[in-house]
């Protein structure tokens, strides 16, 4: 077997493969290999980071990735998995969305390292402008309805009759299928990737390719994932988990991986690094002899972060988590990382001005609910039990000015060991 096909199956990366000598083929020559994203968002989730670093795996290998925006798709609506009609996209709407998904994923694949570098393209451009008519004769007189309905998306909203599906979600699995007769005609594409949930469309698209005349197509699924308590992959408390740092921060995404059950965590360091298997092996073994240590999920947190956000965005979220169970000082810091950590504690808004002339420390743990007066203020400091951004208060007459800000905007008191409380100078 092909050297890349071994690495993804030995971690569990492939779920189904359409044809074994799809090894072959990767032997003998480089390939172009696609995977298609959907233009609904402005950033990627976490589910989406499998097709990334899996066209990450093949760019790595010599072949080249295609990232397919379906700006046509988009317009229409994948009924995968799906119980109920989606929203449809605008042109305008898909077009900013494809800029943006572009410069997101430049940070995963190489567009500019010669025979390899990747491509994106939107497939609005060759099915935008297909005559309706040319298009039913040329490409929908190769499906049959009779298969089409089969598809389990389908059978599943045919068999809910408040919902049903409409004709224009009902059309979608021929416009994918034609996406992939066009990346062979025009990018020679002979491998499409995706999730199981594609597996229909993938294996639809290799059909239509051999009866309009072109060759063997290939294509490749990877497991739809669940949590070992059967939680949907990439969602926390039902939000999703976006690699766009201004929709979840590092902290965010870092702390998602952290808190990765055992029965998961080999299996998510498998897929999402690029750990070679002699390291997993030793993590493995780190699991069954220590877990309380948690080395795994620290490692599986610092992989995919340093991936998806950088070193930078490493380093911030570390440092969140060490003020958050470390006690380290808070500074240097954005606002945003901030309001991000401590979003669920108690907050106060206090006019900036009133950092000029300073305000007494007994006054702002008072108004900012961190003691009830300033008799138990006094006491508080004097048993060493308030802080300021982590540092311990000293002394109770102290007046606190601009030099305490935490961030731009943000101060952070402390009583005892967990009660934190935010302050915000507007």
């Amino acid at each position: 077997m092909n050297n890349l096909l071994k690495e993804l199956e030995s971690r569990d990366f492939i779920y189904q493969i359409s044809d074994p000598e799809l090894a072959d083929l990767l032997n003998k020559e480089m390939i172009s290999v696609y995977a298609g994203f959907d233009p609904s968002a402005s950033s990627l989730h976490l589910g989406h980071l499998i097709p990334v670093i899996g066209l990450m795996r093949f760019q790595r290998s010599g072949h080249r990735p295609i990232a397919v925006v379906g700006g046509a798709t988009g317009m229409i609506g994948d009924p995968s998995g799906k119980d109920q009609e989606r929203q449809l996209l605008n042109l305008d709407s898909i077009r900013s969305n494809e800029d943006a998904l572009r410069k997101q994923l430049s940070r995963f694949l190489d567009f500019d390292c010669g025979k390899n570098s990747a491509i994106m393209v939107n497939n609005y451009d060759w099915l935008g402008s297909y005559n309706y008519l040319d298009f039913l004769r040329i490409v929908g007189k190769h499906f049959s309805v009779n298969a089409m309905i089969a598809k389990e998306s389908v059978k599943q909203r045919l068999e809910n009759r408040d919902q049903g599906i409409s004709y224009t979600e009902f059309s979608y699995q021929i416009l994918q299928s034609y996406d992939f007769y066009h990346l062979w005609k025009e990018e020679n594409c002979k491998l499409q990737i995706g999730g199981s949930d594609q597996w229909g469309n993938i294996t639809a698209g290799i059909d239509l390719c051999r009866r309009m005349g072109g060759p063997q197509l290939y294509g490749i699924t990877f497991p739809l994932l669940m949590t070992a308590g059967g939680k949907k992959f990439g969602k926390s408390e039902g939000n999703a988990i976006w690699l766009d740092s201004n929709k979840t921060q590092p902290y965010e995404f870092y702390q998602y991986f952290i808190q990765t059950d055992d029965r998961d965590v080999i299996r998510y360091l498998r897929l999402f690094t690029f750990l070679n298997l002699d390291q997993l092996k030793e993590l493995e073994g780190e699991l069954e002899t220590n877990p309380e240590a948690r080395v795994c999920q620290r490692t599986l947190a610092a992989e995919t972060t340093r991936l998806v956000h950088g070193t930078s965005g490493l380093e911030a979220a570390d440092g969140a988590t060490r003020i958050l169970f470390g006690g380290e000082a808070i500074e240097g810091f954005t606002d945003n990382i901030l309001k991000t950590i401590f979003a669920d504690i108690p907050s106060t808004n206090i006019s900036r001005d009133r950092l000029s002339d300073g305000i007494p420390v007994i006054e702002l743990l008072v108004e900012c609910g961190v003691c009830k007066s300033k008799g138990e203020t006094r006491r508080l400091i004097s048993s060493g039990g308030a802080y300021c951004n982590n540092i311990r208060l000293e002394d109770s007459n102290q007046i606190i000015t601009s030099d305490k800000l935490a961030s731009e905007s943000f101060m952070v008191l402390r009583s005892g060991k967990k009660r934190y409380f935010l302050v915000k100078f507007n």
